[in-house]
């Protein structure tokens, strides 16, 4: 499994109204100082779970990232006291053996490395359902815009945040979409993901896969998001605040998901 976004910009320091399996984290290799990147995921569907380890360090001219082997990785979920042992399956990739993705659980993440130790905790939240999928289809510039627009119902008196990742003619997007309940706590919500989908034509389906996400994920995708020029946001780049400690590049997360697909008319 790739990692899904693309950070384009790596700064060792190592979320939008609404504006992001398999992820992609670009780093300039040949600029870079030696980093280590972490992607780990778990979900309430069946296991086992993955946890990703590559490293920054200058490779190739051809951005390969290579995967980072011979590490200790273990997941120990508070909640059952467990703690699990992950084994290498190939080139830095690490599966989990009986580690359960339980709303309410939080996990710790402990990974060492050529001598470094990194580590990282993330709570399930309770899972919010996506009722349904609309299309929002606006004109301007000699273009048609659709938009996919999530329908759910946010709890009140609770934080919430929430990811969304588009599906369209079978091509994940690579934009990032979030979304917290700041201004919609405890209120239906609608919201259009807005991208540059005027690829979305009559007939075509889309999937939104929801996952509701912790804060810590929340910020991170967020300022993730900032970096992208294309959500219109940019900033000066810089490494997002990882959730991972001792310098380490990505994030480990612990959340739901449910899938939904809409044909748009």
């Amino acid at each position: 499994m790739k990692l899904r976004y693309q950070l384009k910009y790596l700064i060792l320091v190592p979320t939008i109204g609404i504006c992001a399996c398999k992820k992609v984290i670009n780093v300039n290799l040949n600029n870079a100082s030696p980093a280590i990147v972490i992607e780990g995921n778990i979900s309430n569907e069946a296991g086992p779970y993955q946890v990703k380890l590559t490293s920054s360090i200058s490779y190739t001219n051809d951005n390969i990232y290579p995967g980072v082997t011979g590490a200790i990785v273990s997941i120990k979920d508070d909640s059952t006291g467990i703690t699990d042992i992950l084994t290498e399956n190939y080139n830095g990739n690490y599966l989990t053996n009986k580690t359960i993705g339980a709303v309410g659980h939080t996990y710790h993440l402990y990974v060492k490395s050529n001598g470094k130790e990194y580590t990282a905790t993330s709570t399930m939240p309770q899972q919010v359902m996506l009722d349904s999928i609309t299309f929002l289809t606006n004109s301007g510039f000699g273009e048609i815009n659709v938009s996919p627009q999530p329908n759910f119902q946010d709890p009140g008196g609770v934080y919430n945040a929430y990811e969304f990742l588009e599906t369209y003619h079978g091509v994940p997007s690579k934009r990032i979409f979030v979304l917290n309940d700041e201004f919609s706590d405890g209120r239906y919500v609608v919201r259009p993901l807005r991208n540059d989908s005027t690829y979305i034509q009559s007939g075509d389906e889309v999937q939104l896969e929801m996952r509701c996400i912790d804060k810590n994920i929340f910020n991170y995708l967020k300022e993730l998001s900032r970096q992208d020029p294309t959500n219109g946001q940019p900033t000066s780049p810089a490494n997002p605040i990882s959730n991972i400690n001792n310098g380490a590049l990505g994030y480990f997360s612990a959340h739901t998901t449910q899938k939904k697909k809409a044909i748009y008319h």
